[in-house]
């Protein structure tokens, strides 16, 4: 019997997991690396430290599970996006540490590009609203600051990629140089209309053609793994970004299907089929999984800190020792307090994309506690997923049946069932919420045949708990009455009342 290797590589943590043929987890292993902050609003990565970790964890995970090369079918890769990293060629030496998505140092060249007016274009072109968030302004960004960088770039002695680039890379042993389109999708130098690295978009962010990475199908054979790291070859055949790997491990493959991801952030996406919907809501268009070679299409809205704001209260704030502490803390208040959290540490994204907007706490008073504090927290992860589905809804005229949910966060059951409450729509959490490893591990099956159609994988999915709204409508919409104000003190648009 084989099984699939998935990597997940994500923004705090590495991971592997083995699955066999029904879908079902054989072993894991996970590692978390280090956060790295130079200056206010930079966040950094080690690549070194991402692949030694990534690679550790692989082979920890087939260990574990008892297995060798030989019982792998193939590896499907996902991982945290926009994450930039720039390496010579030559030696495969990054240049710099990777500048992770969250990193805003960029924000200010963005506001330049704004007002000169290129957000239109931009748009237009990529599905992408101009932040510091994607990867082209990282690129730029160190071209223009490691010395020497520029000259090697124009010289095509540098590769770029995001992160699965970067496996990928390490893995094939230096041999392959590639992407896949739900990637190349979010660097926003990739016409997503015309399925092809933009020429204009290459020269407004003055990136050389020669750095960027061939874009693969997303379901197949990319290459294979150097026989030294896991003892004989491996086929690498399913890469695809962490928020469209989930939502296709949700199994949302059609349209007006919904899923949203509890992770370090939070990344909602609904399917739109073969048609680009241009947002007016600020939303992101782009790249869903095919696993066959017609374009399919999302709408994306991206919440930055979701799960890290639970990360704070623990490091932070040093409210709880532990993450799974908070939900009991949080019950033990019967509501909220009038105390709203708006944890914007990096800005807001979707559908605000205000980089500069900075964390609030509102509505203390001498009565607040620490378990008002931890339920506010908890609650701004839903406050700012309805938010995006509202946006959804507008853009699309569809009206959402039901929420499907994954991720860490997603195992919390006071937030999944404020988020039923909040939306006065159905939460459906999957038995298994891991589905972005478990994503990259069905195109990786599919590409080699492990599974053979995806009815065969449709009929693996299945559901854990339904969470019912169980809130009066007008309780619910004063709570987000609430939330709007306090999102607009963090945005600064009360100052004027002052």
């Amino acid at each position: 019997m084989k099984f699939i290797l998935a990597l997940d590589q994500g923004t705090t943590s590495s991971r592997a997991m083995v699955f066999d043929h029904a879908g079902a987890v054989r072993a894991v292993a996970q590692r978390e690396f280090r956060q790295i902050f130079p200056c206010p609003g930079w966040v950094e990565h080690d690549p070194l430290e991402i692949w030694e970790t990534q690679l550790a964890v692989a082979r920890e995970a087939l260990a574990k599970a008892g297995l060798s090369a030989r019982d792998i079918a193939a590896i499907g890769i996902t991982n945290q996006r926009e994450t930039t990293v720039v390496w010579d060629r030559a030696t495969g030496v990054p240049i710099y540490n990777a500048i992770v998505w969250q990193d805003r140092r960029t924000a200010e060249y963005c506001d330049e590009l704004k007002a000169a007016g290129q957000g239109a274009d931009i748009a237009h072109r990529t599905g992408l609203v101009i932040d510091a968030y994607f990867s082209a302004s990282k690129i730029k960004w160190l071209l223009d600051h490691v010395p020497q960088a520029r000259v090697a770039a124009r010289a095509a002695k540098l590769a770029f990629g995001t992160i699965d680039t970067w496996l990928l890379w390490k893995l094939s042993g230096g041999a392959v140089h590639a992407t896949d389109v739900t990637n190349a999708s979010r660097t926003m130098l990739y016409n997503l209309r015309d399925g092809a690295w933009d020429d204009a978009l290459l020269e407004r962010f003055d990136v050389p053609r020669s750095m960027l990475p061939t874009v693969a199908r997303v379901c197949g054979v990319a290459g294979h793994t150097a026989p030294e790291h896991f003892g004989a070859p491996i086929p690498i055949a399913g890469i695809a970004g962490d928020q469209q790997a989930a939502l296709f491990g949700q199994r949302c493959v059609r349209p007006g299907l919904v899923k949203n991801t509890y992770g370090t952030g939070c990344f909602m996406l609904m399917h739109t089929g073969n048609d680009i919907i241009r947002s007016k809501n600020q939303l992101l268009t782009t790249a869903a999984v095919a696993a066959d070679d017609r374009p399919q299409y999302a709408l994306e809205g991206s919440v930055f800190i979701g799960g890290a704001v639970v990360q704070w209260l623990r490091d932070g704030l040093g409210i709880v020792k532990s993450a799974s502490d908070v939900e009991a803390l949080a019950a033990r208040v019967a509501d909220n307090g009038g105390v709203y959290f708006v944890p914007a540490f990096t800005g807001l994204g979707s559908p605000h994309w205000d980089p500069h907007a900075r964390g609030t706490i509102s509505g203390l008073t001498r009565g607040s506690t620490a378990a008002h504090i931890a339920r506010a927290a908890l609650e701004s992860i839903a406050f700012q997923s309805a938010d995006v589905l509202d946006a959804m809804h507008s853009d699309s005229g569809i009206t959402v049946a039901e929420l499907r949910v994954d991720g860490g966060a997603a195992r919390n059951d006071f937030l999944m069932q404020f988020q039923a409450d909040i939306l006065g729509v159905p939460v459906v959490r999957p038995q298994i919420t891991e589905t972005t490893a478990l994503g990259a591990a069905y195109l990786a099956g599919l590409a080699v045949r492990y599974w053979q159609s995806a009815a065969e994988i449709d009929a693996q999915w299945q559901i854990e708990r339904r969470f019912e709204p169980a809130l009066p409508t007008s309780d619910a919409c004063a709570l987000r009455d609430g939330w709007k104000i306090a999102v607009a003190r963090a945005k600064g648009l009360c100052l004027d009342a002052l």
